[in-house]
């Protein structure tokens, strides 16, 4: 997800900042989902379109980094597919584990009371870290909440993420301009069509999490965009030198994620069209800006770098933090006003975690697994 190119450090830095700016919103997306009565009244509204950001930026970046070195350039399907599960493994690992630890904290037991025994937690555990989905009402899925992975939630975004590495190693990679705007064309199509058919329940497209219904084909739907259109504009984009582009860039990306429902207080066709322009314009208009832009002192190329890499970190571990946190506030009734100030410790905790485990786990062991492997 990251590249070492000296004449692509500017836009590299700015866009791994800007997706460390969205991975510090997720995490308040998810304190204020604690306190939600639906999709609509949430106060955060549309952190999930972090996802979308996230898969537009993945594209681009691996398209830049790796459309060149197929071929001639000595890159094989099963060495970029190598090079991607050495960035994204070890994190993932740490997470479920971390999952599995919050799980047996709050002693084992799913959301409606029933008691899980310690087998199938640790069977979750291995299927967690193997990035074998869990279908809702079977076993696998511990906390009978129906997600793809309940040990980590977000991990489901890992799993369409490897699906597009998949896709891009053996296919998309080949495709001329022409054909992989027709992909981008069609999949925009049908990712617009099933927020405007209230695919979600809620005229949204925060759907993927789980494999109930069309949940798979709608995560599908967004990663075969957005993956789609970073990987075109990796293509044809012409950087130019931008001032000021991260902040810019930054404001949006905030503004976006913050956005209360739109339509009002009943699930509305306005917030999907809200959510399809910002997937299918804002996002790709956002990353072009990002890529343009270049870093001019020291204090904003610090924290680009910073966001940058604790980005990752701080979206895939900060989960299991937040079902000890639902836990508490469901069992106890507590409201915001309450628990404020526990959501501002608790967010600092979630960043020194991320930190750390950036630090002294996964840059060490990805090193020695390339060194080993690479």
């Amino acid at each position: 997800m990251q590249a070492n190119t000296s004449n692509s450090r500017g836009r590299y830095e700015i866009l791994d900042g800007l997706r460390g700016v969205a991975a510090v919103v997720v995490i308040w997306f998810h304190f204020f989902e604690g306190f939600a009565t639906s999709p609509v009244d949430q106060v955060i509204n549309h952190g999930y379109l972090a996802v979308d950001f996230f898969f537009v930026l993945s594209g681009f970046v691996i398209g830049y980094a790796y459309d060149g070195r197929w071929g001639n350039g000595g890159l094989t399907p099963g060495r970029f597919m190598l090079r991607r599960v050495i960035r994204l493994e070890p994190m993932l690992v740490l997470a479920v584990a971390l999952g599995a630890v919050s799980y047996a904290v709050q002693g084992c037991v799913k959301w409606d009371g029933t008691q899980v025994p310690v087998w199938m937690l640790l069977v979750s555990l291995v299927l967690g870290m193997l990035m074998i989905p869990a279908y809702p009402g079977v076993w696998t899925d511990v906390r009978g909440y129906g997600e793809m992975f309940p040990l980590n939630g977000p991990s489901w975004s890992l799993f369409f993420e490897y699906i597009g590495s998949v896709l891009y190693a053996f296919w998309l990679h080949k495709l001329s301009n022409r054909w992989l705007g027709v992909v981008v064309a069609v999949t925009g199509a049908g990712l617009a069509t099933a927020a405007f058919t209230d695919l979600s329940g809620a005229y949204n497209v925060g759907f993927g999490w789980s494999l109930a219904g069309w949940g798979a084909l709608g995560g599908f739907l967004r990663l075969a965009f957005s993956f789609s259109a970073g990987l075109l504009l990796s293509r044809v984009l012409k950087p130019r030198r931008v001032r000021g582009a991260f902040w810019v860039a930054a404001v949006v990306i905030v503004a976006v994620m913050v956005c209360p429902y739109v339509g009002g207080d009943e699930p509305s066709m306005l917030n999907a069209l809200y959510d399809a322009g910002c997937t299918l314009v804002v996002f790709p208009a956002v990353v072009a800006l990002g890529a343009c832009g270049v870093t001019t002192d020291r204090t904003s190329g610090a924290i680009c770098e910073f966001l940058g890499r604790i980005s990752y970190p701080v979206y895939i571990i900060h989960y299991p933090v937040m079902y000890l946190f639902y836990n508490w506030v469901w069992s106890t009734g507590k409201t915001f006003g309450e628990v404020w100030p526990v959501c501002c410790c608790l967010f600092v905790v979630i960043i020194g975690m991320a930190w750390v485990a950036m630090r002294f786990y996964d840059e060490p062991v990805r090193r020695w697994l390339g060194r080993r492997f690479m």
